[in-house]
């Protein structure tokens, strides 16, 4: 794989490097060996500061990305003059349990998607208005608004071989060590969890949340956002938005955290 080619600080290096030492340490993978019942959301890691800010939608920052989502809902675009709800009516019933069976296969597309692939090909298709870069404020805020309605349900990944391939591949790539500094997303989030890194504890990185509100960002963010910073961490090339990677990343991630519940729009640090 390719480096990036800007480096980050030394500081961040040694961090890094210490986290390599550790790991080299464990011979066991702490997550595997856990009963299914001892997953936990990021939620459980953060400050009581920012679990309030979660937990109080009047002070969740989100909210503000929904609100925006909810306007776009309802607002006709494109050659068709179409709305969002001129198709699926009131998202508070109709996209009730949507976002916790995302990523899934596309027929139409013929591969596997995640959530603003699928807003972007109802964009393309229904009201005939041009694509959205992935991350643009309108795909997020659709996500978001969309991701609500969908709050305290369990994740439900379908059941689709189709989906079970980009799954495998997910998991190969979660275990795969990258960059420069010679990490797999395992290294920390299943055999590291619950230390320290740079002042944060280490969570076990459970896609509960997303949409989330991220303080670092100051806005809110994909998980593929999310990986690719972690991605970049380790001093590897990130994986473009939407790309097969990306996705089937997405769609392990999802697996692994199948039955949890989904908290989105979250807050993290």
């Amino acid at each position: 794989m390719n480096k990036v080619q800007k480096l980050v600080g030394v500081g961040f290096v040694s961090v890094f490097a210490s986290v390599l030492a550790f790991t080299a340490t464990l011979s066991t993978n702490a997550f595997a060996q856990s009963p299914s019942d001892s997953r936990k959301s990021g939620y459980t890691y953060m400050a009581p500061s920012t679990q309030i800010l979660q937990n109080d939608d009047s002070q969740n920052p989100a909210m503000l990305w929904v609100k925006d989502g909810e306007a776009a809902w309802q607002r006709a675009e494109g050659a068709a003059n179409k709305a969002c709800a001129s198709c699926h009516g009131d998202a508070r019933t109709t996209m009730r349990g949507v976002a916790t069976r995302f990523p899934a296969y596309s027929g139409s597309l013929g591969r596997v998607i995640h959530l603003q692939q699928q807003i972007n090909l109802c964009r393309t298709v229904q009201q005939k208005a041009p694509s959205l870069p992935l991350e643009h404020q309108i795909l997020l805020a659709l996500e978001s608004y969309v991701a609500l309605q969908s709050r305290g349900l369990p994740i439900k990944p379908p059941a689709d071989a189709k989906l079970g391939d980009a799954q495998k591949k997910g998991e190969a790539l979660f275990t795969q060590r990258i960059g420069q500094i010679d990490l797999s997303c395992q290294d920390c989030h299943n055999n590291q969890v619950g230390r320290s890194l740079a002042g944060n504890l280490i969570p076990q990185a459970h896609p509960t949340g997303y949409p989330l509100y991220r303080l670092e960002w100051q806005g809110v963010g994909g998980l593929q956002r999310r990986i690719r910073n972690c991605m970049v961490g380790v001093r590897a090339e990130p994986y473009a938005y939407g790309s097969d990677e990306m996705v089937a990343l997405e769609a392990y991630l999802a697996k692994r955290a199948a039955g949890m519940k989904f908290e989105s729009p979250a807050v993290r640090p």
